[in-house]
């Protein structure tokens, strides 16, 4: 018998060349229970620093990863694919929503005055604890960014669980962190498998739970947490539509649906999945569209001309081949695209899907890949019953000249977010979040800070006029 047993390792493996960067030892159920307990305790002291004090060192690594913005870039892009045009503007937006919150939170979590009758009534925002947050691979600064942010200035503990194939960028955020100054305890990186996640949603040190990822997942992760009475949010990914109204630019808006959906190589959880065209202007808006995927390069996420990266694994671009293989066996067109490259790395072709109808799978699924689906509409009603025709409801987009019938549209449409005329976008005061199988919660602008703290309410009067 050996003298020792093999641990189990979580590997980086670049999707370029799927060759291996680097692995960590997957860490053992105690080691883990440590750092939650050790979260705890620093939490009783961090809970205490002012606002400005922690503004401070939120802010150093705001300034930290805007220093090291190429380096932290390129090493996102050899974790987990994408282009590193792509990698560096994601440091960059993680930056600014770690100011944002450095230069608001004091401001939001200050107590708010209720109106009464008599005496004195305010609500005073506490912070609740350890966070457990729980994030995937395919924006790995900025998903930590957003529960990190305006968590760690409400004066909470967190404990990350990044996605196992994104274990650098995870390693690196955490020792950010400690460069910056935030106190050993406060933010700590943990190495585990997901299926170990829900045995920590049990720890009696874990207040609340925050899970970007897939829906199974979400139910998993918010069946334990509700089982404990702790608060959970969830973001579950989205099938967005992408109507085109019939005044709509055609050229502008096929460049917007195509760059789009191409961006992260189609991995993005608000990417324009569902493009609903107006019946007038189809042939029109198909033929832009197979002009620019025609002048779409595959390719080397580190070179500047590429414009379509690999996916983020083997089994995401197989996963990817099997939905598309699928609906063109069950009637739908495949225009262009739609195999493996020849290429060593985790790419798959993009590909233009029409003639998707209501009793195919990719009708209601989520493609997490570089896969264009057009649909054709006659009327608005038909527009809006085929984008809302999804268990997803987490973004969408309208395009058109007339801004006032847009909107109205986009008051129709079943999600959490809508944008005229510009794909589902990201900025730190604008709230992010879905509903249906897209989750719960609001993450980034002043509704994120308010998801895990106690509003508790002070009320001072006398006996004789409780109210």
């Amino acid at each position: 018998m050996p003298d020792t047993i093999k641990k189990s390792t979580i590997k980086s493996i670049n999707p370029f060349n799927n060759e291996l960067e680097k692995e960590f030892i997957e860490m053992e159920d105690a080691q883990v229970d440590a750092i939650i307990q050790n979260a705890d305790i620093a939490f009783q002291t961090w809970r205490k620093v002012p606002f400005a004090q922690r503004a401070i060192i939120i802010k150093k690594v705001a300034s930290i990863l805007r220093e090291r913005k190429t380096e932290l870039g390129i090493l996102a892009t050899k974790e987990m694919g994408k282009l590193l045009r792509e990698s560096i503007a994601e440091v960059e937006l993680s930056a600014n929503i770690f100011d944002y919150y450095a230069d608001n939170a004091a401001s939001f979590l200050s107590d708010s005055p209720l109106e009464v009758a008599h005496g004195e009534a305010f609500l005073s925002y506490e912070p609740l604890g350890v966070l457990l947050s729980v994030q995937p691979w395919n924006f790995p600064f900025y998903q930590i960014t957003r529960s990190a942010a305006p968590n760690l200035m409400a004066g909470n503990t967190m404990v990350l669980k990044h996605a196992s194939n994104v274990p650098q960028c995870a390693k690196v955020m955490e020792d950010i962190f400690l460069e910056a100054g935030l106190p050993q305890g406060v933010y700590n990186n943990i190495f585990i498998q997901g299926k170990a996640v829900e045995r920590l949603v049990s720890n009696p040190a874990i207040k609340a739970v925050t899970l970007t990822g897939s829906a199974p997942a979400g139910a998993s992760i918010a069946g334990a947490a509700g089982s404990k009475l702790k608060k959970s949010t969830l973001e579950l990914g989205g099938s967005d539509p992408f109507i085109v109204l019939d005044d709509a630019d055609i050229e502008t808006a096929a460049k917007t649906t195509v760059y789009g959906r191409m961006w992260n190589a189609g991995q993005v959880c608000v990417s324009p999945k569902r493009v609903i065209v107006a019946e007038t202007i189809a042939d029109a808006f198909l033929e832009k569209v197979e002009t620019l995927f025609a002048g779409l390069k595959i390719g080397d996420p580190m070179d500047e001309s590429t414009d379509v990266a690999p996916l983020s694994s083997e089994k995401a671009a197989n996963d990817v081949i099997s939905q598309i293989d699928k609906a063109s066996a069950q009637g739908a067109t495949i225009v262009t695209g739609g195999k493996r490259t020849q290429s060593s790395g985790s790419f798959v072709e993009p590909t233009l899907i029409t003639g998707i109808t209501p009793d195919m799978d990719a009708y209601k699924e989520e493609i997490f890949g570089p896969v264009f689906m057009m649909y054709v509409y006659k009327t608005i009603d038909e527009a809006i019953e085929i984008a809302n025709a999804t268990e997803f409801g987490l973004g969408g987009s309208v395009f058109g000249t007339d801004i006032k019938r847009a909107q109205e549209v986009a008051r129709r449409i079943d999600t959490g977010m809508v944008y005229i005329n510009h794909v589902t976008g990201i900025a730190p005061e604008l709230p992010f979040g879905g509903t249906k199988q897209s989750g719960y919660g609001r993450e980034q602008s002043p509704a994120a800070i308010y998801e895990f703290v106690n509003a508790k309410l002070i009320r001072t009067t006398s006996p004789d006029k409780a109210y």
